[in-house]
């Protein structure tokens, strides 16, 4: 993850590799140039000891081939494909790898982004969409799509987001892959919140993994990426798409995440562990009603799942004030000190936010409740801070909404 596919003689010795913002690339000969397009077009196949030369910023650019070549190595990937941001990344795998007049099966809930354009603008393309609850077993997922393919719109995309964003649901990676698989349909996975360190798709049978690599694998709330794996046949399509959409990785952008995939262990680990005390400080806390985070499984289903294919928790947690809507919920959020109030996760700070009014606000409020988004949840992103000095924080802003709770009768009356 240091040095993997980057050779400094290529660029005068550097340690680290510089920044290539140039929009084009000299060829050395007219023929060179013919074979780079040829290769870039999907018009002739390209040899294995035929490198794909450069072209221009928008098809390749030594920034994004480095980090691409890295990003292999965390899911034991083929390929990989870098995005100007996640949704990207997921809308043109998306639009790559299913025709118009086929389907695509999704767990839900997922992060809003996905979910508007999979509720209203796939549709609109011709691309409609069935929704599962996350955790549902396999044969739900099978089940679906075999009513699709019943009513003529047969699926080709399964996809899932495990953990589900902000419930912390938990899906069948290998199972569900393996229906899709016997319905002629890929898997996909948003591996955002657990990977690529506490959880591999790839090695659970999945076809195609997504990140929002604006989170854990930036994690430093500076840039906006997004990144797709697969096999080499599964990212030359994407690829092709990501070319003519123009929706490719900036130069800088990739240069800043070279730099963060080198300390992503560390981070994650630092997380992972300040979240582990703290959600368990949470449990604890009469004012929390419900906290939503993997290690708290003790039995059950969802148990099962966590123990064979996830190898870490994360370092997200969702977390239910007791007895509270969204006044009390905004008393809370407006009472953090050291935790700042914003959108986004898997930065070096701790954030918190409001999905309900936030990330999922174009979730309908009656759909939020049935998939377990209420005015009382609380997501909260744990950084890399003091743990002491986070649950200081916690319990001064939910003494508070104690307070309220207590309170609020005897108001009314």
């Amino acid at each position: 993850m240091m040095t993997f596919g980057y050779r400094p003689e290529l660029s005068e010795g550097a340690v680290k590799p510089p920044v290539f913002l140039t929009s084009t690339f000299v060829f050395r000969t007219a023929e060179e140039g013919k074979e780079y397009f040829s290769y870039a077009y999907g018009l002739a196949e390209r040899a294995p000891d035929r490198p794909m030369g450069l072209i221009y910023s928008r098809l390749n650019n030594p920034d994004l081939d480095i980090l691409e070549h890295r990003m292999n190595l965390w899911d034991e990937a083929e390929a990989s494909a870098a995005f100007a941001s996640g949704m990207a990344a997921i809308s043109t795998s998306m639009l790559a790898l299913v025709p118009v007049g086929h389907a695509i099966v999704f767990s839900r809930p997922v992060y809003g982004g996905t979910d508007y354009l999979l509720e209203h603008l796939l549709p609109e393309l011709g691309i409609p969409t069935r929704e599962v609850a996350a955790g549902a077993e396999p044969g739900e997922f099978g089940r679906v799509c075999d009513e699709l393919e019943a009513a003529g719109t047969p699926c080709r995309l399964v996809f899932l987001e495990t953990p589900a964003n902000p419930t912390m649901v938990l899906t069948d990676i290998q199972g569900v892959s393996r229906v899709a698989h016997e319905h002629g349909a890929l898997c996909a996975v948003d591996n955002t919140l657990l990977g690529p360190l506490y959880q591999q798709p790839l090695a659970n049978d999945a076809d195609l993994v997504l990140y929002s690599a604006t989170k854990y694998l930036g994690g430093h709330s500076d840039l906006v990426a997004g990144v797709a794996l697969g096999s080499e046949e599964l990212i030359e399509r994407i690829k092709l798409y990501r070319t003519i959409l123009g929706s490719m990785l900036d130069p800088h952008s990739a240069w800043l995440l070279l730099r963060s995939l080198e300390t992503a262990k560390l981070r994650m680990t630092c997380a992972c562990k300040n979240a582990e005390r703290i959600a368990r400080w949470l449990s604890a806390h009469p004012a929390v009603a419900r906290v939503n985070f993997p290690s708290l499984l003790r039995s059950g289903r969802q148990k099962e799942i966590y123990d064979a294919q996830c190898t870490g928790p994360g370092a997200l947690i969702s977390f239910e004030l007791h007895d509270a809507g969204e006044r009390q919920a905004f008393r809370f959020l407006n009472s953090v000190r050291l935790i700042k109030l914003a959108v986004s996760l898997g930065g070096t700070e701790s954030l918190v936010e409001h999905p309900a009014t936030m990330t999922h606000a174009d979730v309908p409020p009656d759909e939020q409740l049935a998939i377990g988004i209420t005015p009382g949840l609380v997501r909260l992103s744990v950084g890399i801070e003091h743990p002491d000095d986070l649950i200081a924080d916690l319990d001064q802003a939910l003494a508070l909404v104690s307070t309220e709770v207590l309170q609020e009768p005897l108001a009314r009356v």
